[in-house]
């Protein structure tokens, strides 16, 4: 709960509070450059250019929060389709889209990133293209090891004795019996994906100046450490906290999904 609680106040942080009052975290106040935290008027300080950067960090959130929605939409979407096409039509498909599978298992996501973008280029767009095909392998395996037990269940077999068609079968009585494990995967992989796409903006692979990115602000931070820790603390916390906030509360799903754990069955 209080995991929840946290992530509800960064996403109203990141989406509600631009639609209450006006922010312009792109302001520049070159007279105010580098300014400590503590100040009425700038509560968490400014960079090198004067922006405030309480409000990037607001900007910040929406901005990271909607790269890893995305990207873990695009993991969901195509590895579940993966995966249910495999383990549904068997044979030499479920053996090619497997070894597929398998291959990209061999590459740890981050680094499947950073090649996919490299040839795609750098971009916000991009990186969350990326990182979503960099987690599509774990969706894939888990939708496939639950559907060829399930596709000789009575009732699919009696929605195949009715004339449901295969796609019909596989949308409508397969994949919500496989929504569980995929929906604790997808809020687990939300903080692996908001992870790497941090770390692709960090890299200067992500999102571009002047986009307020907490990873780009990270990067961006680093360079006046000496001087100005708060540009690379501050962005730092936001990442650490909302990660850690969104692993809590899918170990919370995870429990509340899985009847073993709370039968006590290990």
């Amino acid at each position: 709960m209080a995991s929840a609680a946290l992530l509800v106040t960064i996403v109203g942080m990141a989406f509600v509070v631009p639609m209450v009052l006006t922010i312009d975290p792109y302001y520049q106040r070159l007279n105010e450059s580098l300014l400590p935290p503590g100040s009425a008027s700038h509560v968490l300080g400014t960079d090198h250019l004067g922006r405030d950067v309480l409000l990037r960090l607001i900007d910040g959130a929406r901005v990271t929060l909607t790269m890893g929605f995305i990207a873990v939409a695009i993991s969901v979407v195509f590895g579940s389709a993966v995966g249910l096409m495999a383990g549904y039509f068997g044979g030499k498909l479920d053996t090619v889209l497997m070894r597929f599978i398998d291959v990209k298992l061999a590459f740890p996501g981050i680094l499947a990133a950073l090649v996919i973008v490299t040839v795609l280029g750098s971009g916000l767009d991009k990186a969350m293209i990326a990182v979503g095909i960099g987690a599509l392998p774990r969706y894939a395996r888990v939708v496939r090891g639950s559907v060829p037990a399930m596709k000789h269940d009575l009732f699919v077999e009696a929605a195949r004795s009715l004339g449901a068609t295969d796609g019909r079968i596989m949308l409508v009585h397969i994949l919500p019996q496989v929504l569980g494990p995929v929906i604790t995967l997808g809020t687990l992989g939300l903080a692996t994906a908001i992870l790497a796409a941090a770390s692709l903006s960090f890299l200067g692979l992500g999102a571009q100046p002047p986009t307020a990115e907490w990873g780009l602000m990270l990067s961006d931070g680093r360079k006046y450490l000496r001087v100005a820790w708060w540009l690379a603390v501050f962005p730092g916390l936001a990442i650490m906290l909302t990660v850690m906030a969104i692993n809590m509360f899918g170990d919370g799903v995870r429990d509340a999904l899985d009847p073993r754990i709370g039968d006590g069955v290990e």
